[in-house]
């Protein structure tokens, strides 16, 4: 048997195993249970959150024979029913099927009663790309569904869609999860699948997903060809290794050791690295450290993801904020006035020489202290 993705393998079908959508599936639920579902859905929310997996789910329950709890029972022929391969639960992808014919052609059928299921669902994802015309084609069904019809959207973008659709459906917003829930979700992963993870490497792999359960599974499918995935080895299978080649060159200024730091830049530089982008990275290293300063619990979620708590935390025990600060409007000074595209090595080089210096000006604690003041 070819091998199948862990998000494929590990792709919801009930409701209870939506990683952290309960403010939807709860309700959903109930309205499975009580028998009161709506004729049209919007699932919105950023990408790998679940909102196809919950339709496809919402799809089946509608139609179950039998519904537990309202989740589908997951053994009447109705439930068996491989949604793809299903006439009367139609996906339809609006970025490949965007054009007015081609949603006529689909709302034709709508008419007609299911042939095999209760319920006949239309699951249009991506449906913010839907053209004008399309959208005029959609409404006039959703302003008179047929008795047996449920259509759910799914988009990224609710914003761009009409809102003459948008208020004839029912809206669930998904929300990003935070990296704490899949960084627990990876470890479960991770033991089901027998792989040996560490807790640092979940949650670095969680930080990169950005929210999405989809995204840290494929990380953490990346990464499976480690025997044991710790940090270094997601460093490696992402293609972060630079990332810790920029913490040494960090270490080097705060410790003041300006040969080691312009030998550790033009290490960076033989290898490829634009300046401007090196000195972008090393901004955004100083970002995560004064996140993790003013907001070691809080600000979790809005760290890059690509250095480990511990890098973080010990950076963060070398800079007081006031020099941070500085540090990052030094890099940024350089940056904004381009002229590291006219000598792009020399000038990153001096800049990265004299962050250190920069630190200690009286004229940081003045921009500081303005801060602080407001």
């Amino acid at each position: 048997m070819s091998y199948h993705a862990l998000y494929r393998q590990y792709r919801p079908s009930r409701f209870c195993e939506v990683v952290g959508q309960e403010h939807i599936t709860d309700v959903l639920r109930n309205q499975i249970r009580t028998g009161r579902i709506a004729h049209a859905y919007l699932f919105s929310g950023s990408r790998g959150t679940g909102k196809t997996s919950t339709a496809r789910i919402l799809a089946r329950a509608v139609n179950c024979l039998d519904p537990k709890d309202g989740e589908p029972c997951g053994k009447c022929a109705a439930c068996l029913t491989d949604v793809s391969e299903s006439i009367d639960i139609i996906e339809m992808d609006a970025a490949s099927n965007s054009k007015v014919d081609e949603m006529r052609a689909l709302l034709e059928k709508a008419e007609f009663a299911p042939i095999y299921l209760k319920t006949k669902v239309y699951i249009i994802d991506e449906a913010h790309m839907l053209s004008k015309s399309a959208n005029n084609a959609l409404l006039k069904t959703l302003e008179e569904p047929p008795a047996h019809v449920v259509f759910i959207l799914a988009t990224t973008e609710p914003q761009a869609l009409p809102a003459t659709i948008l208020s004839r459906c029912q809206r669930h917003s998904f929300k990003r999860l935070d990296s704490s829930v899949i960084a627990e979700y990876l470890e479960y992963i991770a033991s089901q699948e027998h792989m040996k993870l560490t807790h640092e490497a979940a949650e670095i792999i969680a930080r990169l997903a950005d929210g999405g359960v989809r995204d840290a599974l494929t990380l953490l499918d990346q990464c499976s060809a480690s025997e044991n995935i710790d940090v270094e080895a997601v460093y490696s299978a992402m293609g972060l290794a630079g990332n810790l080649r920029i913490a040494e060159l960090l270490d080097n200024i705060i410790g003041g050791n300006t040969a080691a730091a312009l030998k550790s830049f033009d290490a960076l530089w033989m290898d490829g690295k634009d300046p401007a982008t090196l000195l972008g990275e090393l901004n955004g290293l100083m970002r995560d450290v004064l996140m993790t300063q003013v907001a070691p619990k809080g600000g979790a979620n809005l760290l890059s993801g690509g250095y480990s708590a511990a890098q973080l935390a010990q950076f963060a025990q070398s800079m007081t904020r006031e020099e941070l600060l500085c540090a990052m409007d030094t890099v940024q000074g350089r940056c904004a006035t381009g002229a590291t595209r006219s000598l792009p090595r020399s000038c990153a080089s001096c800049r990265c020489a004299t962050i250190r210096s920069a630190r200690a000006s009286p004229r940081c604690g003045r921009e500081y202290r303005g801060l602080r003041s407001g």
